[in-house]
Order: C-alpha cells, then sequence, then structure tokens
C-alpha cells in the first residue's frame, strides 16, 4: 500500500511539474508575442505619422515646383500604397518605395534654393527627419520583439508549447538588399 501510494504521489508530483512548465512556457510565449504585436504597431503609428507629414510636404514643394509632376505623383502613389499595406512585408515593401519617392523629391528641391530656405520646407523637413529617426528605432525595437519571440518558439521546451499552441513564427520589418550599401558622395 505504501509503495503505491508512493508511486501515486510521484505521477501527479510530475504531473503538476509538466504542467506548470506548459503554463509558463504558455504564459511567456503569449507575453513575448504581445510586445511583438506592440513593437509593430509602433512601427505603424510611425509610418502613419510619416504618411501625414506628406502631404503637408507635397503641397509646399508643389507651390515651387509646378513642372515636377510626376516625381510629386510619385510620392503621393507611395504614400497611398504604404496606408494600404497590412502584412510586414507589404509595409516593409511600401516603406522603401516612399523611401525613394521621397528622396527623388529632395533631390528635386535641392535645384529650388528658394524652396530650401522656405520656413515651412525646412520646418517640414525636420519633422520629417525626426519621423524618420522615429521610424528607424521602432523598426529597431519591433526587430528585437522579434528575435525573443522567435528565440522563445525554437528553444527546447518552449518549442514544443508553441507547436501545440500554433505560435507562429514572426516576421522581420527587413531592409531591402539595394538599401544595405553604402551611397557614393562625389564632390567632384
Amino acid at each position: 500500500m505504501k509503495k503505491s501510494l508512493i508511486v501515486v504521489i510521484v505521477i501527479v508530483a510530475l504531473l503538476a511539474f509538466i504542467g506548470m512548465a506548459i503554463g509558463s512556457s504558455y504564459n511567456e510565449l503569449v507575453t513575448l508575442k504581445e510586445d511583438v504585436d506592440t513593437q509593430y504597431s509602433n512601427v505603424d503609428v510611425q509610418l502613419e505619422r510619416r504618411a501625414d507629414l506628406i502631404p503637408n510636404l507635397v503641397n509646399t514643394v508643389k507651390g515651387y515646383v509646378k513642372h515636377e509632376e510626376e516625381t510629386i505623383e510619385k510620392v503621393t502613389s507611395a504614400r497611398e500604397n504604404l496606408l494600404k499595406a497590412n502584412t510586414v512585408d507589404e509595409k516593409s515593401e511600401a516603406n522603401e518605395e516612399l523611401t525613394n519617392a521621397i528622396n527623388a523629391l529632395m533631390v528635386i528641391v535641392e535645384n529650388y534654393p528658394d524652396l530650401k530656405a522656405n520656413e515651412n520646407f525646412i520646418n517640414l523637413q525636420d519633422e520629417l527627419a525626426g519621423t524618420e529617426n522615429r521610424i528607424s528605432t521602432s523598426r529597431h525595437d519591433y526587430n528585437e520583439a522579434v528575435k525573443a519571440y522567435n528565440t522563445k518558439t525554437q528553444k527546447f521546451p518552449s518549442n514544443i508549447v508553441a507547436g501545440i499552441f500554433h505560435f507562429e513564427k514572426a516576421t522581420y520589418f527587413e531592409v531591402e538588399e539595394s538599401k544595405k550599401e553604402n551611397p557614393t558622395v562625389d564632390f567632384s
């Protein structure tokens, strides 16, 4: 009778330990997933802020540069694509498109000294630069959250819990390969 009682107690203790380990892993995965979602939301907020600044920038430039409609239309179109994007991959692609369009717009602005000196334009450019820094920080924070979450979903024994409860791998917010190259600066 004593041996069977000890066996039952050991089995119950073992099941309780396994249940606690599963619960702990599950709770940690939920916390990490929520952190990923929060950081993604932060990136989204900064991208929206950037998109909200674009119409003001475009209208300011339009007043000076009436014959550069194609570039202005590209900026407007890229902004719309960013606002329509839903997934991390779509937002990343739309963000790169908008970055390219804004860079093209800034090249045009260089040809208009009066525009570059305009107070409204300077303020918008400062706001945009600050927003770009916030986007960069938000993307970094998001990718760090994804790293922590993905690492947890792949480590033993939490990978078993992740598989049972369908915790899917999160997607990093990445930059196109062409954007990773150093820019060429030529003063000739």
